[in-house]
């Protein structure tokens, strides 16, 4: 296919250009600019420009069959739920506009597993369960269910149409240029003594969420989402994870709740004065949770394997020490 890929100077997208050119995939990047973006030349073009302007997006996407969108608003420091839905929710309206424009009818979005209600180790998550607490009042989550929902009710109305939602849980991995999920990584990383919150993710190797939306294009159901997590742990246990896979020794404090709630009212404090912080204490709240969800429908329908923790860590590091070179 000719693929319209949106969001592709960052982490996940990065990873799904690539997979989509050895796919053999005809891909056109629209991008803000093309810097950082790190490919051989060829299988690839550039439109720069906002994905936001309606007629730069029909200019890129024209010729396309398919539009794979990887662009989300995550700085968790946004104080009001309009800063993130022009990325969120705009953004898949626009693009939902644009294919029934130009004719094209494969889609594959992404959202997040936290549009998902977050399961337990006994019951973990299925892509039905509903939104929870505190995941609720995440501005971020919020928008991305209203993202999810102009794309799923799009479905609806195309039946003729192959549009899939992806719901990844916390990514690590390599090309993590911003970075982004990395921070968690790099906040740790041969640290003598860290503090950790009491919460934890349900973590997936960035490329096996790209491999993911790749296959996705041409398999999976329309109008359906998948929950695409390979391994829930407590933020502490990554953070063992890394210190033994990367061979070194660290002490691992875990933070009390009391604590981590002062934390959560000093920052709503700062935000009430107009200060942009990530720190509030609902941002807080999300990392006291254990996240657990079932990912194995994607691994079924969306023909993935997934990859353990450890090696995701390994490739992260890997890729660090190599863009030192």
């Amino acid at each position: 296919m000719k693929v319209l890929l949106l969001g592709a100077t960052g982490l996940l997208g990065h990873n799904v250009l690539r997979q989509l050119v050895d796919a053999g995939h005809e891909v056109v990047a629209l991008v803000r600019h093309a810097r950082g973006i790190r490919l051989p030349a060829g299988g690839w073009q550039t439109v720069v420009g906002s994905a936001l302007d309606a007629d730069t997006l029909r200019r890129a996407a024209d010729g396309c069959q398919a539009v794979v969108n990887c662009v989300g608003a995550t700085d968790m420091s946004l104080r009001h739920i309009d800063d993130f839905r022009p990325a969120n929710r705009d953004l898949p309206a626009r693009v939902v506009g644009t294919m029934e424009e130009l004719g094209i009818a494969t889609l594959v979005h992404t959202s997040t597993v936290n549009t998902i209600g977050h399961g337990s180790a006994a019951e973990p998550a299925d892509e039905q369960a509903p939104m929870r607490p505190p995941f609720d009042r995440s501005l971020y989550a919020l928008s991305k269910l209203e993202g999810e929902q102009v794309v799923l009710q799009a479905a609806r109305r195309h039946p003729e149409w192959h549009a899939v939602v992806v719901c990844p849980g916390f990514m690590l991995g390599a090309w993590d240029v911003k970075p982004s999920s990395g921070r968690m990584l790099q906040a740790a990383y041969r640290r003598p003594l860290v503090a950790a919150p009491p919460g934890g993710k349900a973590f997936v190797a960035v490329a096996d969420v790209a491999t993911a939306i790749v296959h996705a294009l041409d398999r999976g159901a329309n109008g359906e989402r998948y929950i695409v997590a390979g391994q829930s742990m407590s933020i502490a246990d990554l953070y063992r994870l890394q210190a033994g896979t990367m061979g070194y020794r660290q002490r691992l404090l875990v933070l009390p709740r009391w604590l981590m709630a002062a934390a959560g009212a000093a920052g709503d404090a700062l935000r009430a004065c107009g200060l942009r912080t990530e720190l509030s204490s609902n941002n807080l709240r999300q990392l006291a949770v254990q996240e657990h969800y079932d990912g194995s429908r994607a691994a079924r329908e969306l023909d993935i394997t997934y990859t353990s923790i450890a090696e995701a860590i390994k490739q992260y590091h890997q890729w660090k020490e190599d863009t030192r070179r």
